[in-house]
């Protein structure tokens, strides 16, 4: 994914995330905060654990998604799922922040905010296929876990950030556990779906992820709010997503039982988890946030196996166990990387 410059309102070369610029980070990941508003300096000191409980409040909210789908009637495709959870969610999440969401489109940081609209774009599309040909466990798995991955190369490559030894750790641990879930989940293969296209589409998915939560992460790092950045950010892919909703969704939205399921996925685990991870994102870095997000496939591999009635062999729940030793390393106090 080509990421575009935000440096459009000067003539200087020296990226935004260089050592000395307003939103720059250190080695350790943390930022200076010199010429932000005070509010969002106050609130990146203050209640300094609290960004990752605000991720990972979020996760718990996504991981909902792949059972919820699981419930749209039958006929109605896994594009016209991820296009009315993310299109009607993005005008939602768009409407919340009103007019808040236009500095966000000046030339600054305009070119952040469209590459992040194309990761938006991308991602549900190719999450909810992944989940409609490998397995709603699987699909959820492979998706989450391989953006903690896209996140480090994208924070490595753009900003020359190092990770502490914990988060490699963790991320280790979480990203094990995944492999074992995906090979543990029989979801794809047990109703003759297209297991490798969709763990291929999972993949897309996890790097579509990361897109927008880094290029989120720069904008905000610009001094605007969470609640402005992400209403920029889907409101944008939402040009594109609804029309995709009115090519494909005839089906989806032509029952009750349909426009329940789009109404609950795009308030809740979208419009309401995303401003929750956008808060979160004020204080912990992408690659912090990416991991803390490997939450939500726990909770779609034990939702997928109460109520999806997917089956998760012993391998599997080890699984389950390392995503959540990982998690745990990586909320212990101080070892998120949060911004400051």
């Amino acid at each position: 994914m080509t990421f575009l410059s935000p440096s459009g309102s000067s003539g200087s070369s020296r990226p935004s995330g260089s050592a000395g610029s307003p939103g720059s980070l250190d080695a350790a990941g943390r930022s200076g905060g010199a010429g932000l508003p005070r509010s969002t300096r106050s609130a990146r000191a203050g209640r300094p654990g609290g960004g990752a409980w605000l991720v990972l409040a979020a996760a718990g909210l996504w991981g909902t998604t792949g059972t919820t789908a699981s419930l749209a009637p039958e006929g109605a495709s896994a594009l016209s799922v991820g296009a009315a959870t993310m299109g009607i969610g993005g005008l939602l999440t768009l409407a919340l922040a009103g007019r808040s969401v236009l500095p966000v489109l000046r030339r600054a940081t305009l070119g952040w905010a469209l590459a992040g609209a194309a990761a938006v774009v991308c991602y549900p599309l190719a999450f909810y296929t992944a989940m409609a040909w490998a397995g709603v466990a699987v699909g959820t798995v492979v998706s989450i876990g391989s953006a903690p991955v896209f996140a480090a190369l994208l924070e490595r490559c753009c900003e020359g950030l190092s990770l502490s030894r914990r988060w490699w750790g963790a991320t280790l641990a979480a990203s094990l556990g995944c492999v074992l879930l995906t090979l543990a989940g029989d979801g794809g293969t047990a109703s003759g779906q297209r297991p490798a296209a969709g763990v291929a589409l999972g993949v897309l998915a996890g790097a579509g992820y990361a897109g927008y939560t880094y290029c989120a992460s720069r904008v905000i790092r610009r001094g605007h709010p969470a609640r402005a950045t992400m209403g920029a950010l889907f409101g944008l892919g939402a040009l594109v997503l609804v029309p995709v909703l009115a090519v494909t969704g005839g089906p989806l939205l032509g029952s009750a039982r349909g426009l329940a399921v789009v109404g609950y996925l795009a308030v809740v685990p979208m419009c309401l988890a995303y401003l929750l991870f956008g808060a979160g994102l004020v204080r912990v870095r992408t690659s912090a946030a990416t991991t803390l997000s490997l939450f939500e496939p726990l909770v779609a591999a034990v939702l997928a196996v109460l109520v999806v009635d997917e089956r998760l062999d012993a391998w599997g729940w080890f699984g389950v166990a390392l995503v959540a030793l990982g998690l745990t390393a990586l909320t212990a106090r101080g070892s998120v990387g949060r911004r400051r």
